[in-house]
C-alpha cells in the first residue's frame, strides 16, 4: 500500500500588494541557466543608476540603463532584493529560473515603496518568457496538503499526471504525455537524475528546499537530455539573520484506513484473495533540525540541517509477510561564499545513503501440516537483510559579475549513489550449490537438494564491488547584454559511470540429476535405441546421471560520456515583441565494459525558438509560442544489459548418487560427451549488439498561447501543445528477417548463429550488424532492410488544451488547471507501464513484429481530463487552511495475451515460447485467438480526490510555532485505478482474473507536524 510521503516544509502566508501588479512585478518563466538562479530586470530613466541589495546579505550591485531605460541583474540567487533608483524603491522576490520584472520610469516615480512577499505557484503574466514553469517556495509548499516529496509537488503543474504505481518510487510524474522515464531533475543546476535508470534521482532533505521549478514544456537551449519535464531544485541558504528550527512530522497507521482486498475469481485456488492488503500497515515519523546564519558578516553564510527518520512498513502476502524499517539519517548543508559583491562561490553538499532493514517470515501450517492463507501477522523469521541505497552529493560553482553586461558561472559537481546493495550480499544457503533432481517421479524438478533451499539460483559475485553509479560533471554558462539582444551560451559534460556486479550460480555450480526410466528409447542419432540420448551419446535404461552447468555474468563498469553546448539570443525586437532564437548541441557516447563506445553520435542539432507578444504594452495580455526540438540519452543499464559478458559451461556425467548435505555427486564416473561452452566474459563487439547507423532518440514539440490579467487579483492563461517522437530506440530480439534476407541474397552459408539474440535499432529503418555471412566464423558489416524486420516507426503523438489560472490576495490564494489531452502511439516510451518494464530501450514493444501489432491507441499515461484546484485561506492570523483536489479521467484498459505461433519458423519460435502473454493478440469467447487493439477494454472509472489541511500559529508563541494536520484523500475514495489486463493463465488457458481489480486509491491517511523556528 502506497501512502503520500510526511515529510514538510517551513510555513509563510501568500500576499501580495495590488500595486504589483499595476507596476508589472512579475516572476518570469525562467532564462537562467540550469535554473539554479534568477534575475531582476525591467526600465528605468536612460542613463540612470539602478542599484540592487539583498537585506538577507548584504550583497549589492549596481547597473545604468540604457537609452531606451532598459537594465538586467542576472544570475542572482533567489531570495529578496531591494532595488533603488533615482528615490523610487522596490522589494521584489527573486525565483528559481524567473526574472522578476520591476518598472521604474517616470510613471512610478510617485510611488515610495512596492512589496511583493510569498510566492505563487502559477507565474503572473511575463512578457520576458515563453517557457510553460511553475514555481513553488518552501513557504507555499507547507501551506497545501501535500506530500513532502518532490514528485508529488510536480504533480501540481498543469498537464502532469502520475504514472504506473509499479515504475520507480510509484510516484513518478508523467509530463506531456512522455513517460516517466524521461526526466530531468536538478540540484541547484546540477543534474543528479538516476541515468541508469531515468527513473529515480537523489534525495535532498524536504525541509531543506528552499525552491522547487517544474518545466513542463518549451524550455530554453540550456536544458536538455529530457523529453517529459524537468524538476529543478534550489536548496535553503543561509544569510545575515540567525535561524534556528525543528520539526517532527508523525504519521500513524492506526489513523489511516485499510487497504482494499480484491476476492480471486478462480474456484479451484487455494487462497480465497487475488491482491491482499488489509493488514498492511505503516507507520513514520521524521524529525529535523536547522540551523543558519553568517560565518563572516555579508560575505559567508551556511545553511545545515539534519534529518532523521522511524519508519515501518508491514507487507503481508498469502504465504509469506515482510517488514521494512528505516532509521537512517540524511543532511544537507549549503555555503555562500561573496568574496565581493563580483565574485560568489557556493557549495552544496547532501549525505542522502539510506540502509533499510528487511525482515521476511513465513506462516506456519496447520495441524495437518496445510498452508495457511492471509495470516496478517509475522509467525516464522526466514531472512533477514539490510539494503543501502543513495549515496553523496556535492556542488561547487563560481559566478563572476565582470561588468554590468557580461557574467559567467562555472560549475562541477560530483554525485556517488549505491544501487541496492544487499548485506550481506548473498543470502543464507548461496554457498551451497543448486541441486535438485529433475523427472525422476515427476515431469519437473522433483525437490531441491543440500543446503541450498533452492530458491537461490544465483548469488552476487563477491569479487566485486556492489552496484553503483558516479557522475561526474562540469559546465560554464556565460550571459552577454548587447542593446536589445540578451545573448546566452554554455557547455556542460558530464561523465556517469555505473557499476555492475556480475553473478554466478549459487555454490558456484549447478547440479541437476536425472535417471533414465525403464522403458525410455533414445530420440536424435540413437533413435529406437533403449535408453536415452544425452549429449550426443547414448545412456542406458536405469542410468543415473548429473549435469554440472557453471554460468557466470561478467562484473564490470560502464561509462556514458554526454556533452553540450548552446547558443542563446533573447531578441527585443521591438518594445513588445520579444523572439527567442536557440541552438543547442547534443553529443552522447555509451560504453560497454571494456571501455569500447557501442553507442556514438555525433552533435545533434536541437534548435529552440520562442515568442513572447506584450499585445497591449501594458504586460496583461501576453500571446506567446515556442517550437524546439530534445533529445535523450541512453540509459547505462542499456549498456550492461546489451554488452554485459555471459558464460555458461555445460558437462555431463554417470553418477552413483548425491550428497544430501551440499547436493554435489556421489561416485561421480565417465563425462557423457564434450563439455559445452556458451558465451563469453569478453563483452561483445559493439558492431554486434546495436546497429552502426544507430541514431538517438528525440522528440519535437510545439506550443502556442496566451495569458490575461483579469483583475487585480485574478490572471488566467492557455496553452496548446503538441509533442512528437519523431525517433525512437530500443531492441529488438529476432533471427529469423536476417535467415530470409542471406537466402534472399544467395549467402547459401550465412550462419544464423551469428546473429546476437537481442540487438538495438531504431524501430522502422535498417539495420547495419556484423554478421557472419559465408559461415566462416568471419563476421561482416551487413545492412538489413526494415522490410524484412516488418516493424512499424516508432510513433507517440501527444496533443493537449491546458486552461491556468490563478488567484492571489492577502486572505486567500487559490490556483488551478484543466487539461484535456491525447497520448497516442504505439509505443508509452522508455519504460511500459502495462508490463511494468523498468529498462529503458530494452522493453518488450518491439523484440517481433507480431508485439507490434495492435499497439496503436491512447498509450497508459493517456488521461484525457485533468482538473486540479489548490490554494490556502487564512481565517484569522492564527488559523490557515488549505485545500487540493484532483479531478481525472481513467487510464487506457488493453487486452494481453499469448503470440499466436503457428506460423513462425525457428529459430524465433522457439525464443518467443519464452514470452509471457504479453501482446495485443487474445483468445475471444470462441477460444480463437484474435487480434485486439490498444485501448479497446475501455479505461479505469474516473477518480477524485481531496486532500485537506489545517495549521494552527497561535500568538502567544510569537507564530514561531506551527501545529498542522493534512488529511490526504479526506473522502477515503478506492475507486480501480488498475486492472489486471492479462487475459490468459497459460496459453490457450483464459484467465478467471482477467479484468479483475489490481489497485484502487490510496486509502485515507493523516499526518501531524509540529515546528518550531526561532
Amino acid at each position: 500500500m502506497t501512502r503520500p510521503g510526511v515529510r514538510s516544509a517551513l510555513s509563510k502566508n501568500i500576499t501580495r500588494s495590488a500595486l504589483s501588479i499595476a507596476l508589472s512585478m512579475c516572476v518570469a518563466g525562467g532564462v537562467q541557466a540550469q535554473s539554479a538562479v534568477g534575475s531582476i530586470f525591467g526600465t528605468g530613466q536612460p542613463g540612470s543608476t539602478i542599484a540592487i541589495q539583498s537585506p538577507q546579505t548584504g550583497v549589492s550591485r549596481s547597473a545604468t540603463a540604457a537609452a531606451d531605460g532598459r537594465f538586467t541583474f542576472s544570475q542572482l540567487p533567489p531570495g529578496k532584493y531591494v532595488i533603488t533608483a533615482d528615490g523610487v524603491t522596490r522589494e521584489v522576490e527573486v525565483k528559481v529560473g524567473s526574472g522578476s520584472q520591476v518598472l521604474l520610469g517616470s510613471q512610478a516615480k510617485t510611488l515610495d515603496r512596492i512589496e511583493v512577499v510569498g510566492a505563487r505557484a502559477f507565474n503572473p503574466i511575463d512578457v520576458s518568457s515563453v517557457e510553460s514553469t511553475t514555481v513553488f517556495t518552501a513557504e507555499q509548499m507547507v501551506s497545501l496538503p501535500v506530500a513532502s516529496d518532490v514528485s508529488s509537488v510536480a504533480l501540481l503543474a498543469p498537464g502532469a499526471v502520475r504514472g504506473d504505481s509499479g515504475l520507480g518510487a510509484g510516484n513518478l510524474a508523467s509530463f506531456g504525455g512522455s513517460s516517466v522515464a524521461e526526466n530531468g531533475y536538478y540540484i541547484n543546476g546540477f543534474d543528479v537524475t538516476n541515468m541508469r535508470t531515468f527513473l529515480s534521482f537523489a534525495n535532498v532533505p524536504f525541509q531543506g528546499i528552499g525552491q522547487l521549478q517544474i518545466k513542463t514544456g518549451g524550455y530554453g537551449a540550456e536544458y536538455g537530455r529530457s523529453l517529459g519535464g524537468i524538476v529543478s531544485i534550489v536548496t535553503k541558504a543561509g544569510s545575515n539573520d540567525w535561524h534556528y528550527g525543528g520539526s517532527v512530522e508523525w504519521a500513524p497507521d492506526w489513523g489511516a484506513a485499510a487497504g482494499k482486498n480484491v476476492r480471486e475469481r478462480d474456484p479451484d485456488a487455494s487462497d480465497p484473495l487475488y491482491q491482499y492488503r488489509s493488514d498492511d500497515q505503516f507507520d513514520s515519523t521524521i524529525y529535523s533540525a536547522y540551523a543558519s546564519g553568517p560565518i563572516v558578516k555579508d560575505r559567508l553564510f551556511f545553511f545545515a540541517m539534519v534529518e532523521g527518520r522511524q519508519e515501518t512498513e508491514d507487507n503481508f502476502y498469502a504465504l509469506t509477510s515482510r517488514r521494512v524499517s528505516d532509521t537512517t539519517p540524511q543532511g544537507l548543508v549549503k555555503l555562500d561564499w561573496y568574496i565581493n559583491d563580483s565574485n560568489l562561490v557556493e557549495f552544496t553538499g547532501i549525505y542522502n545513503q539510506a540502509k533499510t532493514k528487511y525482515r521476511t517470515y513465513e506462516y506456519a501450517t496447520d495441524a495437518n501440516g496445510d498452508n495457511r492463507y492471509n495470516v496478517g501477522r509475522h509467525e516464522v523469521p526466514i531472512e533477514q537483510y539490510e539494503m543501502e541505497n543513495g549515496g553523496k552529493v556535492g556542488i561547487l560553482k563560481y559566478t563572476g559579475y565582470f561588468t554590468d553586461n557580461f557574467t559567467l558561472s562555472a560549475q562541477y559537481g560530483y554525485l556517488s549513489n549505491l544501487i541496492d546493495s544487499r548485506l550481506p550480499a548473498n543470502p543464507a544457503g548461496g554457498e551451497c550449490p543448486w541441486a535438485y533432481s529433475f523427472g525422476l517421479t515427476t515431469s519437473t524438478v522433483d525437490r531441491y537438494i543440500g543446503c541450498n533451499p533452492g530458491t537461490i539460483s544465483t548469488i552476487a559475485d563477491l569479487n566485486a564491488e556492489p552496484d553503483e553509479d558516479i557522475r561526474k560533471a562540469f559546465r560554464v554558462d556565460g550571459e552577454w547584454v548587447l542593446d536589445d539582444h540578451r545573448l546566452r551560451f554554455g557547455v556542460d559534460q558530464e561523465n556517469y559511470e555505473s557499476s555492475h556486479r556480475g553473478q554466478t550460480y549459487a555454490g558456484g555450480i549447478n547440479w541437476a540429476y536425472y535417471l533414465v526410466p525403464g522403458n525410455s528409447v533414445a530420440t536424435g542419432a540413437f533413435a529406437g535405441q533403449p535408453g536415452r540420448t544425452v549429449n550426443g551419446q547414448l545412456v542406458p535404461r536405469g542410468a543415473l546421471y548429473a549435469r554440472s552447468r557453471v554460468y557466470q555474468t561478467s562484473s564490470s563498469s560502464y561509462e556514458n560520456t554526454n556533452s553540450a553546448f548552446y547558443l542563446e539570443d533573447n531578441w527585443q525586437v521591438t518594445e513588445n515583441f520579444l523572439a527567442v532564437l536557440g541552438l543547442r548541441g547534443e553529443k552522447f557516447e555509451n560504453k560497454n565494459g571494456d571501455g569500447i563506445a557501442w553507442v556514438e553520435s555525433d552533435y545533434k542539432l536541437a534548435p529552440r525558438l520562442g515568442f513572447s507578444w506584450d499585445v497591449l504594452g501594458d504586460a496583461s495580455l501576453k500571446l506567446f509560442g515556442t517550437a524546439g526540438r530534445y533529445y535523450i540519452p541512453v540509459a547505462t543499464n542499456s549498456s550492461i544489459r546489451a554488452t554485459g559478458a555471459e558464460s555458461t559451461v555445460s558437462s555431463w556425467y554417470f553418477v552413483n548418487g548425491w550428497s544430501e548435505a551440499d547436493g554435489t555427486p556421489v561416485g561421480q564416473g565417465a563425462q557423457i560427451g564434450a563439455t559445452q561452452s556458451n558465451g563469453s566474459l569478453v563483452a561483445p563487439n559493439p558492431a554486434s549488439v546495436a546497429s552502426t547507423n544507430l541514431s538517438p532518440m528525440y522528440q519535437d514539440e510545439v506550443i502556442l498561447g496566451g495569458q490575461l490579467q483579469l483583475t487585480e487579483n485574478w490572471m488566467a492563461g492557455v496553452r496548446m501543445i503538441r509533442r512528437e517522437v519523431k525517433s525512437g530506440m530500443d531492441d529488438t530480439c529476432t533471427t529469423n528477417p536476417w535467415i530470409d534476407w542471406a537466402a534472399d541474397n544467395g549467402f547459401t552459408d550465412f550462419d544464423p548463429s551469428s546473429v546476437p539474440s537481442c540487438y538495438f535499432l531504431n524501430p522502422g529503418n535498417d539495420v547495419t550488424l556484423n554478421v557472419d555471412l559465408n559461415g566462416d566464423g568471419e563476421v561482416e558489416l551487413a545492412t538489413l532492410p526494415a522490410s524484412y524486420l516488418g516493424l512499424p516507426e516508432y510513433r507517440r503523438i501527444h496533443t493537449a488544451l491546458e486552461f491556468f489560472w490563478e488567484r492571489t490576495g492577502e486572505k486567500f490564494n487559490f490556483q488551478g488547471s484543466y487539461t484535456f489531452a491525447r497520448t497516442r502511439g504505439n509505443v508509452e516510451g522508455y519504460v511500459n507501464s502495462t508490463l511494468e518494464q523498468e529498462d529503458p530501450g530494452l522493453t518488450q514493444d518491439f523484440d517481433h513484429r507480431l508485439f507490434t501489432d495492435g499497439t496503436y491507441g491512447p498509450t497508459p499515461n493517456d488521461r484525457q481530463h485533468t482538473l486540479k484546484l489548490f490554494g490556502a485561506y487564512n481565517l484569522t492570523p492564527e488559523w490557515q487552511f488549505g485545500g487540493n483536489l484532483v479531478l481525472q479521467s481513467g487510464r487506457p484498459v488493453n487486452c494481453q495475451g499469448y503470440i499466436p505461433l503457428d506460423d513462425i519458423p525457428q529459430p524465433d519460435q522457439g525464443s518467443l515460447t519464452n514470452y509471457s502473454g504479453s501482446s495485443f493478440y487474445c483468445l475471444n469467447a470462441e477460444g480463437t485467438r484474435v487480434l485486439r487493439q490498444r485501448g479497446d477494454e475501455g479505461r479505469t472509472p474516473w477518480t477524485w480526490t481531496f486532500d485537506l489541511a489545517a495549521a494552527y500559529i497561535p500568538n502567544w508563541a510569537d507564530n514561531k510555532l506551527r501545529f498542522k494536520l493534512d488529511v490526504f484523500n479526506l473522502f477515503n475514495n478506492d475507486r480501480v485505478t488498475e486492472y489486471n489486463e492479462f487475459s490468459e493463465a497459460s496459453r490457450d488457458v483464459i484467465s478467471p482474473n482477467y479484468l479483475n481489480d489490481v489497485n484502487y486509491q490510496t486509502p485515507r491517511s493523516f499526518r501531524l507536524t509540529a515546528r518550531y523556528d526561532f
